[in-house]
């Protein structure tokens, strides 16, 4: 009982945080495991819009970051225009100390999590108005066992390629209908392929994870991806699933991973 009441209070804690701006202080990451919440001091937020990207739904979403993340975002942005590829829509981060996210997110609670939408059909620069009311489209089959013909391009390959050569990506979310048809697209280097991971849902947006920064000892690094270029048939385990029966709905929503104890001061601190 009082460790369940302890949870209650940081989440909460996490959420009124938030309302505060960053907890000041160098950079401190805590938590971040598979299993375990996390929080962030020294966050830096991106900006509304810069070159090569804008944000989306910034009335729902969370945009703070480790400095590292931020860059790399940036940087992301940048080689992006220069490939020529349409400017890119940026999703949630973290909030301003971390913690748990609004709408189910286990992750984005330390500042190293960014989603991306992979949607390249062209497309101009949105209005603020139509920032705030566009949904991504998605760029899989309703059936889930492959991509959209319509979206799929070259353009969406040399942008997951883009962003799995930046600088301290751990590992790239994608739908598996994504992967597969990467696996079945790519030609030349495939040494990338790796770092993009099959999950659950992302049709219409990547979620990039960078590694922990260098000196962030609280920061819970997650075990290396799996070598190889992951087209095997750990893959196909993904669509046997859509074939096994359905099982049926918990009776109550999954509690969100702790947030640890460590974390209390940064979200609770002025």
């Amino acid at each position: 009982m009082k460790f369940r009441l302890a949870f209650l209070f940081l989440a909460v804690s996490a959420v009124t945080a938030a309302a505060r701006g960053p907890a000041p202080g160098p950079l401190h990451i805590i938590g971040g495991g598979p299993n375990t919440g996390g929080c962030i001091a020294g966050a830096i937020s991106l900006p509304a819009e810069g070159p090569g990207f804008q944000t989306i739904h910034r009335d729902r979403s969370a945009f703070w970051g480790a400095p590292q993340t931020i860059a790399h975002l940036e940087l992301f942005a940048h080689e992006a225009a220069e490939a020529g590829l349409p400017t890119l829509l940026m999703e949630d981060i973290s909030k301003p100390r971390g913690g748990p996210m609004p709408g189910g997110h286990a992750s984005h609670q330390i500042g190293l999590d960014a989603d991306v939408g992979l949607d390249m059909r062209p497309r101009g620069p949105l209005m603020v108005s139509q920032r705030q009311s566009i949904e991504l489209r998605g760029i899989v089959r309703p059936d889930r066992r492959d991509v959209d013909p319509s979206a799929w391009s070259p353009r969406v390959i040399e942008l997951l390629r883009i962003a799995a050569a930046l600088p301290e990506v751990d590992r790239i979310l994608v739908n598996p209908a994504i992967k597969k048809a990467l696996c079945r697209d790519v030609t030349g280097d495939r040494s990338w392929l790796h770092l993009i991971r099959p999950w659950y849902g992302h049709a219409a947006h990547m979620h990039i994870r960078f590694r922990c920064p260098a000196g962030q000892a609280d920061c819970v690094q997650a075990p290396p991806p799996p070598a190889g270029d992951g087209c095997d048939a750990t893959l196909q385990w993904w669509f046997d699933q859509l074939d096994a029966p359905a099982k049926p709905e918990p009776s109550k929503p999954h509690a969100p991973p702790p947030v640890p104890a460590a974390c209390r001061s940064i979200l609770l601190g002025d």
